[in-house]
């Protein structure tokens, strides 16, 4: 009974939302556990796109950034998105660990997988207007070197956009940056994108 009892309180904790998650975290540390098993790969996974580390650091990195997020726990404003939250926690982080190495930009190496095939898709019909959705593997390599060649600021906020699935409110909070600046940087990404990637015949094996 009492093992039964354990599984439905953990099913009970991990049908809850973010928010709810982040009050049971305040009042039982044991709780944030769970917050971490819910955010954990998707945070490794943003980490990973944007930067150029061993497993080793991806995992000191993530550390650092969840002692980060539970020791500022009470200063989450509950009417905000938990998930820019700590996206915002992560970025901060990730930054600060290049700028103590040489420099964050020398850093890059866009390490994105081929699950992430769908989320380049949608970057070049959204930058290209087509309908196709196929990519082959010569043009994944091409869009790759493409993200590479962009200069930081345009780079991550096309990740945060097209990789992480964020809106332009989300990476508002996540960069602090007004919706309005979001909305021009991603306008100007997208354009500087479409210029290096036209220079990798990227537009003609769409």
């Amino acid at each position: 009974m009492a093992v039964i009892a354990k599984k439905q309180k953990m099913t009970d904790y991990e049908n809850m939302s973010d928010e709810q998650l982040v009050q049971a975290s305040l009042e039982n540390q044991d709780c944030f556990y769970y917050l971490m098993k819910r955010y954990e790969p998707r945070i490794l996974r943003y980490s990973k796109r944007i930067t150029n580390v061993s497993e080793e650091e991806s995992a000191d990195i993530l550390q650092e950034i969840f002692i980060k997020v539970y020791r500022n726990l009470n200063g989450f404003n509950q009417k905000l998105k938990f998930s820019s939250w700590i996206y915002r926690i992560a970025h901060n982080e990730i930054i600060n660990q290049y700028h103590k190495k040489k420099s964050y930009s020398a850093m890059i190496s866009l390490n994105i997988e081929d699950d992430d095939v769908n989320n380049m898709a949608r970057l070049v019909r959204d930058t290209f207007d087509v309908q196709d959705d196929y990519i082959g593997r010569e043009n994944i390599e091409k869009v790759r070197k493409a993200l590479k060649e962009l200069p930081d600021k345009y780079r991550e906020i096309l990740i945060l956009r097209f990789f992480e699935d964020k809106s332009y409110d989300e990476i508002s909070h996540i960069l602090r940056k007004p919706a309005g600046t979001v909305a021009t940087l991603i306008n100007r990404a997208k354009s500087k994108f479409r210029k290096i990637a036209e220079h990798h015949k990227l537009e003609s094996l769409i």
